[in-house]
């Protein structure tokens, strides 16, 4: 493998993305650029000086799933579930490249025909963009390339001119700045320079961008991220129930056969004022939860065996359980499914993917 090693820069040193973009592309390398600025990593994958594809370490799931949110308005076959289980298939599964799940992801949309390439090379575009906009402002840290098929085994679903894409977001950032979202505290917005900044404010912009790149670390994030950096850079600050509350810590039980949910929901709820009870086999999970006398009951409505609505039906004709407040938790949203969930006496209802301020809301709405 033929690296330049991360030593080139000292995490003290300033970086300056956009020259080291154009020298790789006018040096046509093939590789795989790392990028990394305090808590953020940025992977550019070049062939031949073209970009393959852009992602970062800042949500890059949350990232994809809202454009292809945006793309399913014209391609149908991107359905909530079929998102769901692309989360489920790449985001927590080991790979061999550095922060590339999501590009594998795609990979697997055109293999299973829920893109086309051609819509696959806009979607890969629209998020190369994104990431690119805080690539550009990245200020201090260090890099790496990595001149090595990264990719192989994998197609290459498109070969983007990194020119006119640095050129889109460089006006996005200038708009940003004349509009005043960029600009510095007390100061008059001015252009951009080539770099992002203007040469008189470099210092105080380069503050901005920690800022920026902090801010970029807090996304919505799906209830199906189980990793801990992540969730807790995005996670707001829990508060406990109502004061007139009687209790300090409340018992949550959930039942869902994804150990990936289960995981993602015990992280979200994660403070003093909650124990989690994971429950993944819905044929005990009657016993466990007379076991645990949970406050409240998170129940996901398709697992094998028994389905949320059988088993929130059995735990409404316990006497302990007549009106403990259950959750039903289900990508389904349709009319019928809401009603099926109100005849078994269910108390609420959550659609999946949801994000922790939406699982808190909910949680806080049931034990008020």
């Amino acid at each position: 493998m033929n690296t330049i090693s991360m030593g080139a820069y000292r995490p003290s040193q300033k970086l300056h993305p956009l020259s080291l973009l154009a020298q790789l592309t006018s040096r046509q390398t093939s590789g795989c650029l790392q990028v990394s600025s305090g808590t953020v990593t940025w992977s550019l994958y070049l062939e031949h000086g073209k970009l393959i594809y852009v992602s970062n370490t800042v949500d890059s799931f949350g990232r994809l799933d809202r454009q292809l949110r945006r793309l399913s308005t014209q391609v149908p076959s991107l359905i909530s579930a079929v998102r769901v289980q692309l989360r489920l298939l790449f985001e927590n599964s080991p790979s061999r490249l550095p922060h590339g799940r999501d590009y594998e992801a795609i990979c697997w949309l055109v293999e299973q025909q829920h893109l086309t390439s051609a819509q696959a090379a806009r979607l890969i575009e629209d998020l190369a963009k994104e990431v690119l906009e805080s690539f550009l402002l990245a200020q201090m840290g260090s890099y790496e390339v990595i001149e090595q098929d990264l990719l192989i085994g994998l197609p290459r679903l498109c070969q983007l001119d990194a020119r006119p894409l640095v050129e889109y977001c460089q006006n996005h950032l200038r708009r940003r700045h004349l509009s005043g979202q960029a600009s510095v505290a007390g100061e008059q917005p001015r252009i951009l320079s080539q770099n992002g900044v203007h040469p008189s404010t470099e210092q105080k912009v380069e503050q901005r961008a920690e800022q920026r790149i902090e801010q970029k670390s807090q996304p919505p994030t799906s209830a199906y991220k189980s990793t801990q950096s992540s969730i807790s850079n995005s996670s707001p600050k829990l508060e406990p129930p109502a004061p007139t509350a009687a209790k300090s810590t409340y018992t949550i039980a959930c039942i869902d056969d994804s150990p990936t949910v289960l995981q993602a929901i015990k992280s979200f709820l994660d403070d003093k004022c909650f124990a989690v009870i994971a429950i993944s086999d819905p044929i005990k999970a009657l016993m466990q939860v007379i076991r645990s006398k949970p406050d409240l009951i998170l129940l996901d409505v398709t697992m094998p065996n028994l389905d949320g609505y059988e088993l929130c039906s059995l735990l409404r004709k316990h006497p302990n359980f007549r009106h403990t407040p259950i959750v039903m938790v289900t990508g389904n949203t349709g009319f019928i499914d809401r009603a099926k969930a109100k005849l078994v006496g269910a108390s609420g209802y959550l659609t999946k993917p949801f994000t922790q301020p939406d699982l808190i809301k909910v949680v806080f709405k049931h034990l008020t």
